[in-house]
């Protein structure tokens, strides 16, 4: 039989850590980039316009390979495809922190997105598996532990550059690292996927589709940091490149207790006011982030971004969970699909932007579009 979604399996505790690892090994691999990015601009010796372009490639491989995944997990399972995606984008890494050729760039970027594509889209399928199983929802503690996942590989590759390590050992102590949790707690991932159905394609419905476009905005927001405040925090502050990595840690930790606290933290607050106060909190950081000219300041405009939108994403997540006019799982492979691109693709316009204008005026026009979430807050929280 080569369809594993036709078995039946029973969803354990120790599926539900391994679900989470599945978050946490996606978030060191997307974390470790950003520390590495001053590096390959360097060695390149790009401008913003051509790193732009460099982390479209990124974007591009991850929307390439993202139509396949659903079909390709439901024919290997989580286990095995989540382990194939983490060991490749590691192994691409390795590679993006030697490489100087802007063609090799252009190569390895794509096949980084392809894999990180992969493991995000695995993760989130086992991740709603995993949640409907034990019948409870989890996907803010899940998504925070991708934003665990960043701060420690963000500050593991940091604080090893820091101590005179070169990008390319900091990337293979951070290998080994990931190695032994793949064959540990690794290895109680869903061993099996959901049924992808006759078609690789369904029509999302309206709602679906809004629900992707503001994820997307928010992934977008969440990208501009990622691939874009090392960069800012060295061309723009002045800071010593090593240090750089520490905006971006600093961000991933406000997002991960954001996270790791929204589900206490959304019922409380109502998700209208989630997702309005989030979204002004972020807007306001990347106000201040751009507009006072401090490195101290900077970095604390990043820190109130991550607090704002920490929870958007999870919010969506559920509004889709509740809807019934489109298969859940199709609906939040669609929502997420749609969002990542925001996380790959957003960056590399943000480089052409910056190149046609300035990095501050890229980032001010990404914080605005927040304003979306703000207006369409109401819609949401009724929907659901």
């Amino acid at each position: 039989m080569n369809d594993l979604a036709a078995r039946p399996f029973s969803i354990s505790q120790r599926n539900l850590l391994a679900g989470r690892v599945a978050f946490f090994l996606s978030g060191i691999c997307m974390g470790a980039w950003a520390p590495l990015v001053p590096f390959a601009r360097e060695r390149a010796g790009v401008g913003d316009g051509q790193l732009g372009l460099l982390l479209l490639c990124l974007g591009t491989g991850s929307m390439l390979m993202m139509p396949f995944v659903a079909k390709l997990v439901s024919k290997v399972g989580c286990r095995a495809a989540m382990r194939t995606a983490v060991v490749g984008a590691m192994l691409c890494l390795l590679a993006l922190s030697t490489v100087s050729n802007f063609t090799a760039l252009v190569c390895f970027l794509l096949a980084f997105g392809a894999f990180m594509g992969t493991a995000d889209v695995t993760m989130n399928l086992q991740g709603s598996m995993v949640e409907r199983g034990l019948g409870r929802s989890m996907m803010s503690g899940f998504h925070g532990l991708f934003s665990v996942g960043n701060i420690f590989s963000a500050l593991v590759i940091s604080g090893l550059l820091w101590c005179g390590l070169t990008p390319w050992a900091s990337v293979a102590v951070l290998t080994g690292l990931l190695v032994l949790l793949l064959l540990t707690a690794g290895r109680r991932m869903l061993p099996y996927g959901e049924g992808s159905g006759s078609s690789m394609y369904v029509r999302p419905t309206p709602f679906v589709l809004i629900v992707g476009l503001l994820c997307l905005i928010a992934f977008l927001v969440e990208g501009s940091m990622l691939d874009w405040s090392a960069v800012f925090l060295t061309t723009v502050r002045g800071m010593d490149i090593n240090h750089a990595g520490i905006g971006y840690a600093l961000f991933s930790v406000t997002m991960a207790v954001g996270r790791l606290s929204g589900d206490w933290l959304v019922p409380k607050l109502t998700e209208r006011v989630v997702l309005v106060g989030g979204s002004c909190l972020a807007l306001l950081g990347m106000l201040i982030s751009v507009m006072v000219d401090n490195q101290i300041a900077t970095i604390a405009g990043f820190v109130l971004v991550g607090a704002g939108i920490a929870n958007l994403v999870p919010v969506y997540c559920s509004a889709v969970g509740k809807q019934g006019a489109m298969p859940i799982a199709l609906a939040l492979s669609t929502v997420n699909a749609i969002g990542y691109l925001g996380i790959l693709m957003g960056p590399a316009i943000i480089g052409f932007v910056a190149h046609l204008t300035s990095l501050s005026m890229a980032l001010t026009l990404t914080g605005c579009l927040l304003l979306f979430v703000m207006v369409s807050a109401g819609a949401i929280a009724r929907k659901r």
